[in-house]
């Protein structure tokens, strides 16, 4: 089966709110994709439709050119996190994964292997109702992992880990993409992305605003800034915005400026005598530039998804 996910003009509505408006998107296989956009942008509508759970008005979702409701045994084909909390309180760990595995012909053999990689071997036997956000986020990853599918759809799976756990699920995320999956991660972190995925789907009013490389985005966030540390602020400020430039204060002594490349404020500041320790070409983070780009991406008014 073809490791992609494919959304193709995706529109619905919840009576009169418009949850998405021509959603469009591929997902390739060999990396983690990031899904991102602010609150009621369409990202937990757009997952939904994809694993069948809602109907699209107009358009179609497929998991490896299929429709998810096609596919027999479909933890073959795509693996799903969507709600951490969504299992029997009563049952163990294991239980949970078993019935599971269970509905799909697995044995509990694939159970054991899958409890191990998320590191729940040691309290497989512990009633899942009692477990914190952070183990309960591992248990769904078990079960999306369960029938070792090449397609994994994630919906915030960095809430609730703590650091370690945080870095467990980074390289994991890579490491399953390495392996030629196609990975969907839906998450609020930008941080976390930044460090995980190289590509990313960015949306905003049930539409898609950017599908770029999370590399050539923070690229573009960060051309013609450059860093400026003076004793002088007050002096810098005026000389640099006389030539032109953009100039915005970030700490005490710390200057960001933009429009004038880290050479031409190099020149114009020694020109001027304005004393400064440190310019350096500015590198964006992915969270400035996601706001930069979702600026006017507001969510929906009455949104609710």
């Amino acid at each position: 089966m073809e490791a992609t996910i494919e959304v193709a003009g995706l529109r619905k509505h919840f009576g009169r709110t418009t949850a998405l408006d021509g959603m469009t998107f591929t997902v390739l296989p060999g990396q983690v994709t990031g899904f991102v956009g602010p609150n009621g942008a369409g990202k937990s509508t757009t997952m939904r439709v994809v694993l069948g759970l809602d109907a699209p008005d107009e358009g179609h979702a497929l998991v490896g050119g299929r429709p998810y409701r096609s596919l027999r045994r479909p933890l073959a084909h795509v693996g799903a996190l969507l709600d951490a909390g969504a299992l029997q309180p009563a049952r163990t760990a294991r239980d949970h994964l078993l019935w599971l595995a269970h509905s799909q012909g697995l044995g509990a053999g694939r159970v054991d292997e899958v409890l191990a990689l998320v590191g729940l071997e040691e309290v497989a036997r512990r009633r899942a109702g009692g477990f914190s956000l952070g183990m309960r986020q591992r248990l769904g990853i078990a079960a999306a992992l369960l029938g070792d599918p090449p397609v994994l759809m994630l919906d915030e799976p960095f809430n609730g880990l703590d650091p370690e756990g945080i870095v467990w699920i980074r390289g994991l995320l890579r490491s399953l993409a390495a392996e030629g999956r196609a990975v969907l991660v839906s998450s609020h972190l930008m941080s976390e992305l930044e460090d995980t995925a190289g590509h990313l789907v960015v949306v905003g009013r049930g539409r898609v605003v950017a599908d770029v490389a999370v590399s050539e985005l923070i690229a573009a966030a960060s051309a013609d800034r450059v860093t400026l540390r003076t004793a002088d602020r007050s002096a810098a400020m005026s000389v640099l915005a006389g030539a032109g430039a953009t100039v915005a204060a970030s700490e005490r002594d710390t200057l960001v400026v933009s429009g004038m490349a880290a050479g031409s404020v190099v020149r114009l500041l020694g020109a001027h005598q304005v004393p400064f320790s440190e310019v350096s070409a500015h590198r964006a983070t992915l969270e400035e530039a996601y706001l930069e780009l979702t600026r006017d991406a507001v969510e929906f008014k009455g949104a609710a998804r």
